[in-house]
């Protein structure tokens, strides 16, 4: 049985965590959990898998959750935010799921890969910000790295053993890989007429027509920026080319993701739109385990459609793609001002439309920057995201 902790329990990738969790107790110990404030949920998690730690970043938060543990009599030990590097680097850590949204889980998910641990990746932003710097931790240090996305995890799945014993340095090539085809649904706007985009609401870009996500994730999707980061992060996991890497619009997401042979084949994993399908495979290792997730239905499916993607409908699909190729300060400018833009957009301060004008502004703004360190991208990590705010506050999108 491996000590697993739980980065992002809270949030929906925790919960298909913890739900795989249930359906395999006798694979995982359920060691740590952190999360930014629900003390709610977190207390309800702690007293069902009663964890020897938890932590919530916000600390006021953090100091609620400590009196109700007491209340309740459960004896999980509340830790300060400054001690969480410290317990995933050390020996009660086996594995960890990395599912933090956002930059915010670059500093444990690379505290996890300093010390070689066995690493469940979910989040994207890990490899969108610091790419080749963390595929060359990752080998440095010895960790073990499995992606979780749905479509990297289909990616995987769908390639030779050899590939996948090599993530972060695949030889496509060598392997007769000539494609690897990233799918997405489109999101729920694919039909919406352009004339339209300006008044799309909150309520509805989080509205997914597939998948159950947070809303960071969902307005991502719905501009599809989702897939642009999913984008850069498959060049890092399996080391591709501009030519090797394909976005495909599968409205239905049934079809994960696909890999392309020289010899005309195509490999794909499909199953239900169910996050619990991904993490059960990562989590079992070398053997399958239950998911909970349901069989898919092939009679009660849809008839599956392909379309290439209109970049019109999704600019910052594009800007991401574009960004892929510029150079890892590029990318992390681009994930920051994305981050604090859908927040604009949530925070209805900004149109739906704007999104795509103030990531694609601040990029063009930013451009000159050089980045060879981790301490050096979230340097200009922090600088995108305050010149994001200024561009927002002062009315000079454009």
């Amino acid at each position: 049985m491996k000590n697993l902790a739980v980065l992002g329990a809270t949030g929906s990738i925790g919960d298909s965590t913890l739900s795989v969790c249930r359906h395999n107790p006798d694979l995982y110990n359920v060691q740590f959990l952190y999360a930014a404030k629900n003390v709610d949920k977190m207390l309800s998690l702690c007293m069902e898998f009663q964890p020897a730690y938890v932590a919530l970043s916000d600390e006021g938060s953090s100091q609620q959750l400590q009196t109700l543990l007491q209340q309740n009599n459960l004896h999980s030990q509340v830790l300060p935010e400054n001690e969480v590097l410290t317990l995933l680097a050390s020996v009660e850590i086996d594995s960890v799921m990395a599912a933090i949204v956002g930059a915010a889980g670059l500093k444990t998910t690379l505290a996890a890969v300093y010390a070689g641990k066995e690493i469940f990746l979910a989040n994207k932003e890990s490899l969108v910000m610091s790419g080749a710097l963390f595929i060359d931790a990752v080998k440095k240090y010895g960790a073990t790295l499995w992606p979780v996305d749905s479509e990297h995890n289909a990616i995987f799945q769908s390639m030779s053993a050899s590939l996948q014993k090599d993530i972060g340095a695949c030889d496509l090539n060598g392997e007769g890989v000539s494609k690897i085809l990233l799918t997405g649904s489109g999101g729920p706007f694919l039909n919406t007429p352009l004339s339209e985009f300006e008044f799309i609401t909150p309520e509805a870009a989080i509205k997914h027509p597939n998948w159950s996500m947070g809303p960071k994730i969902s307005i991502d999707s719905a501009t599809m920026m989702n897939k642009g980061l999913e984008y850069i992060e498959a060049r890092w996991l399996f080391n591709t080319n501009k030519e090797q890497l394909q976005v495909i619009i599968h409205p239905q997401s049934v079809i994960h993701s696909m890999v392309q042979y020289q010899d005309g084949s195509v490999i794909s994993q499909m199953g239900n739109a169910d996050m619990r399908i991904p993490i059960a495979h990562v989590m079992g290792g070398e053997r399958r385990i239950k998911s909970g997730a349901k069989p898919f239905n092939f009679f009660a499916s849809d008839n599956f459609t392909f379309f290439e993607p209109d970049y019109d409908r999704y600019p910052c699909l594009n800007l991401a793609i574009q960004a892929c190729y510029q150079g890892q300060h590029a990318t992390t400018t681009l994930n920051a001002a994305n981050e604090v833009a859908v927040q604009a957009f949530l925070d209805k301060r900004i149109k739906f439309t704007e999104i795509a004008v103030v990531v694609e502004q601040v990029l063009n703004q930013l451009n000159t920057q050089t980045a060879s360190t981790i301490a050096e991208l979230l340097h200009i990590d922090k600088e995108a995201r305050e010149h994001t705010i200024q561009v927002i506050n002062r009315g000079l999108i454009c």
